[in-house]
């Protein structure tokens, strides 16, 4: 039996893990994260799933050091398969697997490398994404691709949307590679990573919206990216702390398209926002300091109609 340890994390490891138990694939041991009770776990627990199939699992600290190598060298794996974990596998830790390593990446590679690519690719207003499993080398999500699928990105779609299609093409894409994998006919392509790009981790604060220079498709964009369930796209007023959690562009013919001043304003049944490029956006839902900031309240808040962004 072919056999192989699992490096993963969230509902793509969940998802992964589940296709290679599909495909009778042993799994000597499965190696994951413990959740940060700081973080929103919104997702599947890898171990949980280990843990009803009887596989070993741990949650070292460090997944490179020389105990995990001794430990990996023992289990003599076929492969390693690396789903959506949150660190870098040392080249020893590679050169445990007899027959290769293998990540499930969120991008359609060599695009969006690192962290994070399906709030990167929002952020930047991309049309499609997918997944791509791709040979580990010593540098990160640059081995050759042996597998990958697109997913749209429609103009609303948020970041939750978006993970839900890049999880099923993962899913999909390990489906069909995995036999060609395991009977070594699997072709792989060099990955050109002079047409990608790199990308880090976000963090919370990554979510203030700049309306001295962002349009409203760039901040409609950031939204998307960062809602639920993530901490969200925010901007600090004299009232408190201003999280927006959905938006929609709407047309404006009344504004001219460039240097118009930011403002929130309430209209009729609707609470507007409109950019420095003269673009509006329909805020559909947001929060003040906790406190539902709609056209009903915006009034009560801010005493007027129209309120003034730096």
């Amino acid at each position: 039996m072919v056999s192989a340890v699992v490096f993963g994390y969230h509902n793509v490891g969940v998802r992964c893990l589940s296709v290679l138990l599909a495909q009778e694939i042993e799994v000597k041991l499965v190696v994951t994260h413990p959740d940060d009770e700081d973080e929103n776990i919104w997702f599947d627990s890898v171990s949980n799933l280990a843990s009803l199939h009887g596989i070993p699992v741990i949650t070292p600290d460090d997944p490179n050091s020389e105990e995990m190598t001794t430990r990996l060298r023992s289990l003599n794996p076929d492969f390693i398969f690396s789903f959506y974990y949150r660190k870098i596998l040392s080249v020893a830790v590679l050169e445990t697997a007899r027959r290769g390593c293998y990540n499930m990446h969120g991008s359609l590679l060599p695009r969006y490398r690192g962290r994070a690519p399906v709030n990167w690719a929002l952020v930047h207003g991309e049309a499609q994404t997918g997944a791509t499993l791709h040979e580990m080398v010593r540098k990160p999500d640059a081995g050759a691709i042996v597998g990958q699928m697109a997913v749209p990105i429609l103009p609303n779609d948020t970041a939750e949307d978006v993970f839900s299609k890049v999880l099923v093409a993962a899913e999909l894409v390990l489906c069909q590679t995995l036999p060609e994998i395991v009977s070594g006919t699997v072709v792989a392509r060099q990955m050109d990573l002079s047409c990608g790009s790199y990308f880090g981790g976000r963090k919370p604060q990554d979510g203030l919206i700049d309306w001295g220079t962002m349009g409203a498709r760039q901040i409609h964009n950031l939204v998307r990216a960062v809602t639920h369930p993530y901490p969200g796209a925010f901007m600090d007023t004299a009232k408190g702390r201003v999280v927006i959690w959905r938006t929609l562009v709407v047309e404006d013919t009344s504004s001219p398209k460039s240097s118009a001043q930011p403002s929130l304003l309430q209209k009729g049944d609707q609470l507007l926002a409109t950019a420095c490029d003269g673009g509006v956006l329909r805020i559909i839902r947001a929060e003040l300091e906790g406190r539902l900031l709609d056209q009903n309240t915006f009034m009560e808040i801010f005493g007027r109609s129209s309120y003034p962004l730096p």
